[in-house]
């Protein structure tokens, strides 16, 4: 076993990806983990897999990518090489953790309204919607085919993800505008954000149309996409009660620690605090 050489195959990378599946990891997830395995196996081009070839790989993606990045995509290989067996585990880069979310990230309350303002104009109301709903509940975008007719009906939809169930509740106004919207589009049951084919939509679809709506938004485009509609859910349900484990519990987090991320402020508020401390009490002027 120690002398036998193994490549990075479209055979193993669809074995792993079967293996992911079986054990029920989200689909987004099993995505994502394949797509930074097939960049591996395009970066060796056919050659063994060796510790020395993946060391070179990480280098070579820490010289244009974040380091937070590049040790997700290092996870996702790790685990690759697990389930083949090898000895071999590539080390994360350490990062120290930010304490505040860069402001050009930041998804305002105003740049929020900007977005679906700007989609309702365009006669786009599919997209309105979808930016209204994911923002209204806290769900991923992964999570929108469970927003379904039935559950609409009901005033919540029970959302299942990464093994777990749980309940979401949709506010009463967009519960009406849900059912208007599915009334007249046909949607008669099933989930009602659907492509021109009745399938659901999916992560890209939402990305590309978001990306689209920026420029007539007048919004950054560093700040629109999907997941930052939820992190604004999170920061706007916080502020409302301070409950951090029930906002863990909405969010579907096992681990707390995962939902203090979501509530980073911003540097700008940072910078507010710090100048509002009044510990400067000379000041050299000329």
């Amino acid at each position: 076993m120690l002398n036998k050489q193994f490549f990075a195959t479209s055979e193993y990378i669809t074995q792993y990806s079967a293996h992911l599946k079986l054990d029920e990891l989200a689909i987004s997830t099993i995505e994502k983990y394949i797509r930074d395995i097939n960049s591996f196996a395009d970066f060796l081009n056919g050659a063994e897999i060796t510790k020395e070839a993946a060391i070179l790989w990480k280098d070579w993606l820490k010289a244009t990518r974040e380091a937070s990045s590049v040790n997700s995509m290092i996870s996702a290989v790790n685990g690759f090489f697990a389930f083949l067996g090898l000895d071999i585990n590539i080390k994360q880069f350490k990062i120290q953790q930010r304490t505040y979310l860069p402001t050009e990230k930041e998804l305002t309350t105003d740049d929020y309204d900007k977005l679906v303002k700007a989609a309702w104009f365009q006669k786009n109301e599919r997209l309105c919607f979808v930016i209204q709903t994911i923002c209204a509940t806290g769900i991923r975008v992964s999570e929108l085919k469970f927003i379904t007719v039935e559950a609409v009906k009901k005033g919540h939809a029970e959302i299942q993800n990464k093994g777990k169930i749980r309940t979401i509740w949709i506010p009463s106004d967009l519960i009406k505008s849900l059912l208007l919207y599915a009334k007249k589009y046909g949607i008669k049951s099933g989930s009602i954000f659907i492509t021109k084919t009745g399938k659901p939509l999916n992560r890209s679809n939402i990305w590309a149309e978001m990306k689209k709506l920026c420029k007539s938004a007048g919004v950054d485009e560093q700040k629109v996409f999907p997941h930052n509609l939820r992190r604004h859910f999170a920061i706007k349900f916080y502020n409302k009660g301070k409950d951090l484990s029930k906002l863990a519990d909405v969010l579907g987090h096992e681990n707390i620690n995962t939902t203090r991320i979501y509530l980073k402020s911003s540097g700008a508020d940072h910078l507010k605090i710090i100048n509002s401390l009044g510990l400067v009490k000379y000041r050299f002027v000329t």
